[in-house]
């Protein structure tokens, strides 16, 4: 029966059972056989997150970057695509940014407490990225001279370093769009196999996801001695991203529409609802790609030409949810630990929660490898997931919604800006197969 469960429900189990693990340690004097032999478990399942990392952002960014080829001959269409998607996924940050200033879930805790996690996992704070912090305060262009590093392997060894990853990919992957397809074939398919077998990776460590959490939680509810302030810090938590999330949905996205395309506010919601199911149900924007395709084109009138070309590019680099989401996590987690986030570590979360986005794959599960990238790049301990695995799953599903509804977004925009949206679509022609019979 445990084999025939979905994801969700076992990894929601074993939250729950890491709860009540770690209240029963608690109220039995069970906490160092806890912290013995139980919390190693959580941390090889983090430690299998962060070996992932590199090789994921950096594999995925060169095959998604080196599939666009089809920009060199709708280079029009193409800017427009990748710009709109970048400026939706730096909007989708700032909500997610302004949002948990303004809420501030991570605060409920007590000053003390704060302290106190904060000293249990501060050495995760190395030195490294403390002067790279005072570096960038020195000089406003230190945060661009940081991107671009001075060895690319140095900087693949150190998950803090990240940006820099990112950023020789993106070099890596227009070199291999600019370059003729025969020269680079054999290098496009080894990148192409490289992604299946990294996502095939990610997929075995999800299946370790429901003990991961396990453990984790257990030490959690151990570390704050069954304490109710972390449960609610993390509803807050998930209500704040939550606001983030259907304002996207049900404000951004529509209002937009309506004023540049002309398409009613309920017609696009209800055009894309079946592909919103879907997407809620698999939390796969490329599991949803087919579906999404179809209502765009079918309901919202968008033309095959834009649609093929807009929608798969928008399932490798438009993760507007998983955007704001990772912007309201980092924050949060900064907020428990009482490390105070300055305007530049918090612009620093905007460009790599952009970048990372653009990496993450369209997968469930695939967004969390990417939080990673987005903590070690402001300083902050890798060890804070273990406060939001445990719900994230219901939040993924829907931080899919948001990402599939940007999809469609962006192709009426396109389509509107090309002259190939026909609003209302005209009905479909009878099947006159159907008449004789």
């Amino acid at each position: 029966m445990w084999k025939k469960l979905p994801l969700i429900w076992k990894i929601l189990i074993g939250m729950v059972l890491g709860v009540g693990w770690g209240l029963l340690a608690v109220f039995t004097g069970l906490e160092n056989f806890t912290y013995d032999w139980i919390q190693p478990w959580g941390t090889i399942f983090l430690n299998l997150l962060k070996l992932i990392a590199v090789p994921l952002i950096f594999i995925s960014l060169v095959k998604g970057i080196s599939s666009l080829t089809n920009i060199t001959r709708l280079s029009r269409m193409g800017i427009k695509t990748v710009s709109i998607y970048l400026v939706t996924t730096v909007f989708a940050v700032a909500v997610g940014l302004v949002l948990v200033n303004i809420i501030q879930p991570g605060n409920t805790f007590p000053e003390e407490k704060k302290l106190a996690y904060q000293e249990q996992f501060g050495g995760s704070i190395t030195e490294k990225q403390l002067l790279a912090e005072q570096k960038k305060e020195e000089s406003p262009l230190q945060f661009l001279v940081d991107i671009v590093p001075e060895n690319v392997l140095a900087a693949a060894t150190d998950n803090a370093s990240m940006l820099q990853v990112i950023f020789f990919a993106i070099l890596f992957g227009l070199a291999l769009v600019t370059l003729p397809h025969k020269k680079v074939e054999v290098v496009k398919d080894l990148f192409s196999g490289l992604n299946d077998v990294i996502l095939k990776i990610v997929d075995m460590i999800m299946l370790t996801a429901p003990y991961g959490v396990f453990a984790l939680m257990a030490a959690l509810i151990v570390d704050f001695s069954g304490d109710i302030d972390l449960f609610a810090a993390l509803g807050l938590y998930a209500l704040t991203v939550i606001i983030g999330l259907f304002f996207m949905i049900l404000l951004f996205y529509p209002s937009l529409v309506r004023l540049i395309t002309g398409i009613p506010y309920g017609k696009f919601l209800r055009g894309i609802l079946p592909a919103q199911l879907v997407a809620f149900s698999t939390s796969s924007s490329a599991a949803t790609l087919p579906v999404t395709k179809e209502q765009v084109e079918n309901e919202l009138g968008v033309s095959e030409e834009v649609s093929s070309f807009v929608l798969p590019i928008g399932v490798t680099i438009n993760m507007d949810g998983t955007s704001c989401y990772q912007a309201v996590a980092a924050v949060f987690i900064a907020q428990v630990f009482g490390v105070e986030l300055s305007l530049s570590a918090q612009l620093t979360i905007v460009l790599t929660a952009t970048l990372a986005s653009i990496g993450s794959p369209g997968i469930p599960g695939g967004s969390i490898v990417m939080l990673i990238i987005v903590l070690s790049s402001v300083g902050l301990p890798v060890e804070g997931l273990a406060l939001i695995l445990g719900i994230d799953r219901p939040l993924d599903m829907l931080r899919t919604v948001v990402n599939i509804t940007g999809d469609s977004f962006v192709s009426s925009l396109v389509a509107k800006s090309e002259g190939e949206l026909v609003f209302p679509p005209p009905e479909p022609a009878p099947d006159p197969g159907s008449e004789i019979l």
